[in-house]
């Protein structure tokens, strides 16, 4: 499109929600200029107006608890800050657990916040009817109090944030809407609006209900979905203590907030309705829909069992307002992938308890390229297209929407949208027994279980898929297992140059001639460890890049936008099915069904060439993620059955088994090879990692040497570390690690190894006391005596896999 500017600004704000203000209050104070926030109503009016208002900090990942606990800091010092009264009650919060099982998920919280550093407190029944007066006892196992949370009035605290924008420089328009997004390459350019046309420097999407439109605009899919969420008043009857916590009941799926002389009482209900697929018109304003009391009962009734007082007490209003849910239930922040200077932060289900931690982390990515921690879980890179899809989101969102109080069991799945993409092999699998999980859309087999029996997780005992994965761990380690993993993501990289372009990329060398992988990081400036990936040389300047099902979108991002124009980049995930067969009789097993030659001599260990299969022809390279003998198979997606049911024929003489991603799982982590986003991120160093063989200094310059050259001279202050415990320790990560009775740190990746018959947990250990053996590491209230050990437990002379 033609565009033409009739004014210029530096950053453009979309959006007058808690995000938005937030995100200009913080780009002002940090000493932004030329701010401008374009609103098409007035302040608040998308889903802000009508949103409760509570504030929680823990969450099950540490640097998401970092980003509440951050709101909370510019909660407690924005009204005295702006002079804008915000209403911020610090009166804390009483989640109270009413089933054993919902007993376990908050237990093991406590012992996340004690590695947080969150203050949390565990009460009993009584103890809990102290802090709430109002509750009846009945069935209450146990319950936790956090004395830093409490709740906020939405309205007031986005009047606080304009004002302190305003303060510091920014200036805020109203009635102002967005209606088309000038673009050009991979540049925003401007906004055409009802008011004039605005070119900016950057583009930011704090849309709400409205992002996922704003984000079509820019050509940009995102996952935002909308889903009707209701709570009501009860009439002003009650007389109470100003000091009183707000509660949550999740197992009767209720939460409380006080109010003046009465409750606020809202859930999370199934069944909730969608809206416009996530694309409400612009016309949409500040309004609710009509109350829904058949879902209202599903959380107003058994809050009544639970308050007794409710049974006297009437209901004054029912507020049945939309409010964001994105495909998973996270919020969605960060650069999108499509374009340079296009921002998003949008999705917030909880976006006004998230609003002051967001805003600094958006301001922070925005101005000083970092913002401050990994927020892997919330970026927009996690979701591709897939997921951006209007009927597919919108069942993702109603199922996220109503798990939101469910018990969030180890290794939950999600139910919706499934089924939609899936491998060459999927019937073969499915008949054979597979237990599918997803990631990326994808169906991928968990494990493989009897007739009738699905996943049963546990929080303290053993699943009951425990001994079946144990038995494909044998299979892997003792005689040869197929492992379907079509879903990894592949991206083919070529052009004149490019091996120049991935050498710059890389911290590792992938120099030499076509026909070997390199395992490598790709790290930022700072040496922060970006993405984790496999290079496959195919022939001169054509390399393969192979990474997660889950991190397609963001590694190929970071690959594209550091590749020379002469370089491009083609998503081939779709083309190729992988099968891995592993173990110690895979050669044997290849070498059965194919005329090339498959010795270690011929195809040695990373090393990659063309072979036959049966009929097909594939490419075999010697890598894996189990640590064993085996054989990554990428072949041609219409030969992928046949490929199958080749190698499955010839390998029943010698055992051979279906293996899933929890038996992989089991044996990395006696590997001891990394997951990236759980024991790598950018917010750690290959140095502190363990991976220094992987960075080569010498090669000459790419991204993060001089950073790396220096972490290295200098030495790192905190070292990943392996840990074990005799026998089964029900670790799922997040567990506080303890040395002379004070944390030390937390674990990071957990699970069983079946080898060693001991439970196996990594995690980062300040580097003075990294070489000390003994430690322990706390789960549900018990202190598991763990010993600190070499990272790699299992064949540490890489005889087996090598072999």
């Amino acid at each position: 499109m033609s565009f033409r500017a009739d004014r210029h600004v530096h950053i453009l704000i979309i959006g007058g929600g808690a995000i938005g203000t937030s995100l200009a209050y913080h780009l002002a104070r940090d000493g932004a200029k030329d701010v401008l926030l374009v609103e098409k109503a007035l302040l608040t009016h998308g889903c802000t107006w009508h949103a409760a208002g509570l504030v929680g900090q823990l969450r099950g990942k540490k640097n998401l608890t970092r980003l509440m606990q951050n709101s909370v800091a510019v909660f407690d010092r924005l009204e005295q800050e702006t002079e804008q009264a915000i209403s911020w009650k610090k009166v804390g919060s009483l989640r109270l657990a009413s089933s054993k099982d919902r007993w376990s998920e908050i237990r093991r919280s406590m012992t996340q916040a004690k590695s947080f550093g969150v203050e949390c407190h565990s009460l009993s029944a009584n103890e809990a009817k102290t802090r709430f007066p109002y509750i009846a006892t009945d069935g209450i196992e146990g319950a936790t109090f956090i004395p830093g949370d409490g709740y906020i009035d939405p309205y007031s605290l986005t009047i606080a944030y304009a004002k302190g924008a305003r303060m510091h420089g920014a200036r805020i328009e109203e009635g102002v809407c967005v209606e088309e997004i000038a673009l050009e390459g991979r540049r925003a350019l401007g906004v055409v609006t009802n008011a004039g046309n605005i070119s900016c420097d950057i583009l930011v999407n704090c849309a709400g209900l409205w992002a996922k439109r704003v984000g079509n605009m820019a050509g940009v899919p995102l996952a935002a979905g909308i889903v009707e969420h209701q709570y009501f008043l009860t009439e002003k009857t009650l007389s109470f203590d100003p000091g009183l916590t707000t509660l949550r009941d999740p197992d009767n799926n209720f939460y409380l907030k006080p109010d003046t002389g009465s409750f606020a009482i809202g859930g999370w209900e199934d069944g909730s309705r969608g809206f416009h697929r996530g694309l409400p018109p612009f016309s949409f304003g500040r309004e609710l829909f009509p109350p829904n009391m058949e879902r209202l009962e599903l959380f107003a009734l058994p809050a009544a069992t639970r308050l007794p007082v409710l049974n006297d007490v009437g209901i004054q209003t029912v507020i049945n307002g939309p409010i964001p849910v994105s495909a998973d239930g996270e919020p969605i922040m960060g650069l999108a992938p499509e374009l340079d200077n296009f921002y998003v932060a949008c999705g917030f289900t909880a976006g006004i308890a998230a609003s002051g931690g967001a805003g600094l982390a958006m301001s922070n990515m925005i101005l000083h390229g970092d913002a401050g921690m990994d927020l892997w879980p919330f970026d927009v890179r996690r979701f591709s297209k897939v997921h951006a899809q209007p009927r597919y989101l919108e069942d993702r969102a109603i199922e996220a929407y109503g798990a939101y109080y469910k018990i969030h069991w180890p290794a939950e799945e999600s139910y919706a949208g499934r089924g939609l993409r899936r491998s060459g092999v999927y019937d073969q699998l499915k008949t054979a027994g597979a237990v599918f999980g997803s990631r990326g859309g994808w169906e991928r087999a968990n494990w493989f279980a009897p007739p009738g029996v699905s996943d049963v997780s546990s929080f303290e005992g053993k699943p009951n898929w425990f001994d079946a994965v144990g038995a494909e761990h044998r299979a892997i380690r003792e005689r040869a297992a197929l492992i379907d993993q079509t879903s990894f993501s592949k991206f083919e990289i070529s052009g004149e140059g490019a091996e120049k372009a991935l050498q710059h990329i890389a911290a590792n060398d992938l120099s030499g001639p076509p026909g070997k992988a390199v395992y490598t990081q790709l790290c930022n400036e700072k040496g922060g460890i970006e993405a984790d990936v496999t290079f496959v040389h195919l022939t001169n300047d054509r390399f393969l890049m192979v990474t997660g099902s889950a991190f397609g979108l963001h590694d190929s991002g970071w690959v594209a936008k550091h590749l020379p124009k002469s370089v491009s980049i083609r998503d081939v995930t779709n083309t190729y099915a992988v099968l891995n067969i592993v173990g110690p009789r895979s050669r044997e097993i290849l070498a059965s069904v194919t005329d090339d030659d498959v010795s270690d001599g011929a195809l040695p260990f990373f090393g990659a060439k063309e072979i036959a299969l049966g009929h097909a022809t594939v490419l075999a390279v010697r890598v894996g993620y189990v640590g064993e003998l085996g054989f990554e198979l990428y072949i041609p997606q219409e030969f992928a059955a046949h490929a199958y049911e080749t190698l499955w024929a010839a390998g029943q003489p010698f055992g051979i088994a279906n293996a899933g991603y929890r038996a992989i799982e089991a044996c990395r982590l006696e590997k001891g090879y990394l997951y990236w986003s759980g024991d790598i991120t950018p917010d750690y160093n290959p140095y502190e990692a363990g991976l220094g063989f992987c960075v080569a200094l010498e090669k000459g310059d790419f991204i993060g040497r001089e950073a790396l050259k220096a972490i290295k001279a200098k030495g790192v202050e905190r070292k990943l570390c392996a840990f074990t415990v005799e026998g089964f320790a029900p670790f799922l990560g997040g567990e506080a690690i303890f040395h002379n009775g004070k944390v030390a740190g937390s674990t990071s990746s957990t699970g069983y190894g079946y080898s060693l018959g001991k439970t196996i947990a990594f995690g980062y250990l300040p580097a003075d006391i990294a070489g000390e053996k003994e430690f322990g590491i706390e789960a549900f209230g018990k202190n598991y005596r763990a010993t600190r050990g070499p990272r790699c437990l299992y064949d540490a002379k890489m005889e087996r896999l090598k072999g």
